[in-house]
Parts: C-alpha cells; structure tokens; sequence
C-alpha cells in the first residue's frame, strides 16, 4: 500500500493563522483609532490657533501701514484704550491686488473685535462721507485695551498727534467662553515704510 501525501493545511494551523490575523486586526483598529483621535486633538487646537494668528497678521498690518497726518490739524491717529482710529493701507474686499488707502478704527463691539473702514479720499467731500463697512476680527473678546508709547519713555492710554507713536500696544483678554491666553501685540507704525 502506498500512502498519499496530504496537501493542504491541517486544522492547527489555520487557527493559528486566524489568530494572528486576529492580533493584526486589533492592533491596526487601535492604531486608526489613536489616529483619528489626535487628528481631530490637532485640527480643533489648529482652528482657534489660525485665528489667532490671522487676527495678530491684520492687527499688525493695520498698524504698521498706519500713516502720519497729512495736516498739522488732522491727527494721525486717535487712540483711546478702547479704540484707535487712523489712516492706513489695506487691500479691502473687491479693491483689487493693490493695497489702498482706508480711514480704519479698531474697537469692541460687544464681545467683538472689528474693523470699521471705509474708502480714504484726499480731499473735502461734497456729500456726507459712506458709512464704514464693519468686518469681524475675532469673537468672544471680554477686553481689549490699546496703549501708546510716548517719547518721553512711557505708555499712554490715549494719543491724538499729528505724529505717530513710536509704539502701539493691543492687548486681547477673552471671555470665559474661548480660554485662551494671548500676548501682547506690539507693533511699530511705519515700520513697512523705507
């Protein structure tokens, strides 16, 4: 008698094929799970981040673009804690690629942050100026102050000068809602300017 060689594979050996397949199986649904719970960890810290960051670009370009007065009788800028108005440089919405003159104000408008600006024209208008269009900077803003560095070596609360301020400080708290903590914004008018 002679004997055939079996082929194929014995019982065990699928169990144990199944059972390493089993452990892979686990391992890789652990892994994607560890993946897409540090995806969505890093996209909601990337959204409030970006915010940040886009409102601290436009803060910093409204006012290194700040121009001095174009009158011994117009302020370059006016300035209180709360607010700051002047003349500057922006590309607005539907202006086209180059940035234009714009009479600009920051301020808190309930718990938001806004820009008010409207066209800059040099000349006496012969009609009642637009009113200012209004863009949303940031929400959930408790406070904003802003500060202006004096010659004499010292922060002021207000400015109201036909020159400008060496330095301009805006410091953002926000309410309970959004905690987050910001520094300071410190920026030099003119510094954009050769």
């Amino acid at each position: 008698m002679t004997r055939r060689s079996a082929s194929g594979f014995t019982l065990l050996e699928i169990m144990v094929v199944l059972a390493v397949f089993g452990f892979l199986l686990v391992g890789l649904s652990q892994t994607i799970r560890f993946g897409i719970t540090s995806w969505r960890q890093q996209a909601r810290l990337s959204d409030g981040k970006t915010d940040l960051e886009a409102v601290d670009r436009t803060l910093r370009a409204i006012i290194q673009n700040l121009a001095p007065g174009d009158a011994a009788d117009r302020p370059a800028v006016i300035g209180s804690t709360s607010a700051l108005t002047g003349l500057t440089m922006l590309r607005p919405p539907g202006a086209g690629p180059m940035p234009t003159p714009i009479e600009a104000e920051l301020a808190l408008a309930g718990s938001r942050l806004v820009l008010r600006w409207r066209p800059y024209h040099h000349v006496e208008p012969l009609q009642p100026p637009i009113p200012p269009h209004e863009t949303d900077l940031i929400g959930n803003v408790g406070h904003v102050a802003f500060s202006y560095w004096e010659p004499s070596g010292v922060w002021s609360s207000t400015w109201s000068d036909s020159e400008l301020p060496m330095l301009i400080r805006v410091r953002l708290t926000f309410d309970a809602e959004r905690a987050t903590r910001w520094p300071d914004i410190i920026v030099a008018p003119l510094l954009s300017r050769p």
